[in-house]
């Protein structure tokens, strides 16, 4: 397998190309810095207009980023000569809302009703962070960024509805403000956290236990900082039970073609 450090330079192309290979299976986090990172949602045709309503009821969590052509696999706009079947690390099979798979590419699974959502996602505004000196926990451990189920509820669309989902990110309460300076600029890859400094407000009770990704270290000193995250789609996918859908595996992103500066209001 390629290491971490090599990929964390490379462009997102040859990234891409990577996975195509097999060569990279792990969370995307911290790779091609620079360069926006999208969730990833695909569903039959007839469920289409349903989750377009739930992203645009629920832009925090769902910020769109591209929508592809039905039965089109191939990336036209935030990124060129890609193939969404297989240029994610790993995928989630869902069908009527439980997780039947994870596999490395989705070519025997594709149909031709199928339409693709891309999503924002906030690996892509860690570079900001980092720049700013506020630490990235996951990457400085290189694992998956921790996510949580909330109580606060999403506003449903259609047969869409479910939970809140969130990443969490430890720093010092001095870096949390500055955090939200810096991730304000980015409401098109979840923009300024939701909450931070008391999980059990929004339902969280073990910061060891996330329900998605990994536990991070949280140091003496630290509070944890929550941003909407874009699993909460699979959240939606689960509680909603569409007869099938298909995700990136949580933390194993699609990285575009784009950099992060687009996405900046500033």
């Amino acid at each position: 397998m390629t290491d971490y450090e090599t990929l964390s330079g490379e462009i997102p192309s040859k990234v891409r190309k990577f996975i195509r290979e097999g060569k990279w299976n792990q969370p995307t986090s911290g790779l091609s810095n620079g360069y926006t990172q999208a969730n990833l949602v695909i569903l039959p045709e007839k469920y289409a207009y349903d989750f377009l309503l739930f992203c645009q009821r629920n832009p925090r969590p769902c910020p769109l980023l591209e929508v592809l052509d039905t039965g089109d696999p191939f990336v036209a706009s935030t990124a060129d000569h890609a193939d969404i079947r297989t240029d994610i690390p790993k995928y989630r099979i869902y069908r009527k809302g439980i997780l039947s798979a994870e596999v490395p590419d989705i070519r025997s699974f594709w149909q031709k009703d199928f339409v693709t959502f891309l999503i924002g996602c906030s690996f892509s505004f860690e570079q900001a962070l980092l720049e700013n000196d506020i630490p990235v926990r996951q990457i400085e451990e290189q694992c998956n960024v921790p996510m949580f189920r909330t109580t606060i509820s999403c506003k449903s669309a259609g047969i869409f509805k479910g939970p809140l989902v969130v990443s969490m990110r430890p720093m010092s309460e001095k870096q949390a403000i500055r955090a939200i300076q810096v991730t304000s600029r980015f409401p098109s890859v979840h923009g300024a956290p939701i909450h931070f400094g008391s999980p059990e407000k929004i339902g969280i009770h073990d910061l060891s236990h996330p329900d998605f990704g990994d536990a991070v270290t949280i140091h003496n000193g630290e509070i944890p900082v929550f941003w909407a995250c874009g699993v909460t789609p699979q959240a939606a996918v689960m509680a909603s039970q569409p007869e099938i859908a298909i995700t990136h595996a949580p933390g194993h992103m699609f990285i575009t073609d784009r950099k992060d500066t687009a996405f900046s209001i500033l």
